[in-house]
């Protein structure tokens, strides 16, 4: 049985569940083709840490995407992609470091506070 490199990535309040193996550069998003899921700019952010190993054509990439939008999904699945590698091989973690993939992003949606109509814009102020 071929050797499979499971990892999780998160931005936002998206969850990528990533599972590599060796193979042809196939990636599949939920079932559906990267090509289906996201757009051209967000497909290469999610392909980053493969182009910056260049290792494109080297793994099959699965994964499982769930909550958030779709550009918090596009960054879960860069830090999932990114954390798998290093599960593949070591070696990947150094230039991966460098290209800051592995750093979960930690900025979230600041809440809504009350008396505001969002967290920090204010109602109108009138005078009379």
């Amino acid at each position: 049985m071929e050797e499979r490199y499971y990892a999780t990535g998160r931005r936002k309040t998206a969850v990528a569940r990533v599972w590599l193996t060796q193979g042809t550069g196939k990636v599949l998003v939920n079932k559906r083709e990267l090509d289906d899921y996201f757009g051209e700019t967000l497909r290469g952010h999610a392909m980053q840490p493969l182009r910056a190993l260049g290792v494109q054509n080297e793994f099959d990439v699965w994964c499982s995407v769930r909550g958030g939008g779709i550009s918090g999904q596009a960054g879960a699945l860069s830090h999932g992609i990114a954390r798998a590698l290093v599960v593949a091989d070591e070696e990947f973690r150094k230039p991966l470091r460098k290209h800051g993939l592995l750093t979960r992003d930690s900025r979230m949606v600041e809440r809504k506070k009350y008396g505001q109509p969002g967290a920090r814009k204010r109602f109108q102020f009138s005078k009379r």
